[in-house]
């Protein structure tokens, strides 16, 4: 039973390492050329970014149905691994836990047969057990040590990758990845926050949870569909979660606020020079960090109270439209005071060049 275990998890494991996720292929416009409105465009891949994909700064790629980049198997899940990454985090749990009932009969039995009681006292003798016959391999202290601690990383990966699971068979059941959760989350917030009085349906739940787990696990182990072309519950339209993305992407231009360097800063992760909290409350995420000069200018669309996320404002043609987008310090910026109609610096100030 355990080679069995070994044996699925290592193939699911690389599958979902080796097979990967499926990329838009570069160039990818829809058929329809009116259709070109309703998406976003991907610069580095010089592509519309097809419903439900989105582009992985670490794959350098847009992904087809992208739910994370997992630095586990150094890709990302997505449309092609979805069900491979999925079997993964089921079997690697239930092979801890049958690799713990192993360790926990082992030290219970060895340990039984090594206590002795007395009339005053309890006495282990780890050196021999009082039955024959001995085990095949001996058990000493050594062996118990190595026992308890096998046990212990048995157990936590039980509890951390079967969380996983749960969080996975959860969007999973509703059609969604962990980037449309947020997605529609943000929706919600939108229409709230406007007071719109319109409803956001997501447009791929279809209804039923067993329809939308067949949508990735299937018996001849391909998902269905193509990657780039999905259908959608009864009165939604193709692009409803695109149109949906362009609104909050035009929102998040409207509520960013406008930054100017006043301090240099490497983009190192955790920088010693802008204060101990600012080295200490360093975002934990995978997102990058910005190098600044003194002089920038920065979109800033979200914030910390030590830190803040935006994406530089590049004037110079030489820059070649490669955004740059990450975390920076609070400390290193001041708001940047200008006419929103000419553009211009406020009171005299000149912009950087």
């Amino acid at each position: 039973m355990l080679l069995n275990w070994t044996v699925m998890i290592l193939y699911n494991y690389f599958s979902a390492m080796f097979v990967g996720p499926g990329y838009v292929p570069l160039g990818w416009t829809p058929e329809k050329s009116q259709d070109c409105m309703y998406l976003q465009y991907c610069k580095v891949c010089q592509s519309y970014k097809a419903p439900r994909s989105h582009h992985c700064r670490k794959c350098n790629r847009c992904v087809m149905k992208m739910d994370h980049h997992c630095p586990w198997i150094n890709n990302c899940c997505g449309y092609q691994n979805h069900a491979s990454f999925t079997l993964f985090l089921l079997l690697a749990p239930l092979g801890c836990i049958h690799a713990s009932f192993i360790f926990i009969m082992t030290m219970y039995t060895q340990l039984y047969n090594r206590i002795s009681f007395g009339w005053s006292s309890v006495r282990i003798d780890m050196s021999a057990a009082k039955r024959d016959p001995r085990p095949i391999i001996p058990f000493g202290l050594s062996a118990f040590a190595a026992s308890l601690f096998a046990l212990g990383l048995a157990l936590g990966t039980t509890v951390a990758v079967g969380m996983l699971f749960i969080i996975q068979m959860k969007v999973i059941l509703t059609n969604k990845t962990s980037i449309e959760s947020w997605i529609e989350e943000k929706a919600k917030d939108r229409i709230q926050y406007y007071q719109t009085g319109e409803t956001f349906i997501f447009p791929y739940d279809m209804g039923s949870k067993w329809k939308n787990f067949r949508q990735v696990f299937t018996w001849s182990g391909i998902p269905e569909g193509d990657g780039l072309d999905w259908p959608v519950r009864d009165g939604c339209h193709q692009y409803s979660l695109t149109i949906e993305q362009l609104k909050q992407k035009a929102d998040k231009r409207v509520r960013s606020v406008r930054y100017r360097a006043i301090d240099d800063y490497s983009g190192v992760c955790c920088p010693v020079t802008k204060g101990v909290k600012t080295f200490f409350t360093t975002p934990c995420t995978e997102e990058p960090r910005i190098a600044l000069s003194k002089g920038d200018l920065v979109l800033a669309t979200r914030g910390l109270k030590h830190w803040m996320y935006g994406e530089k404002i590049l004037i110079s043609a030489a820059d070649g439209g490669i955004r740059e987008r990450g975390w920076f310090p609070r400390k290193c910026v001041e708001k940047y005071q200008y006419d929103s109609e000419t553009d211009q610096p406020v009171d005299g100030e000149k912009k950087s060049k």
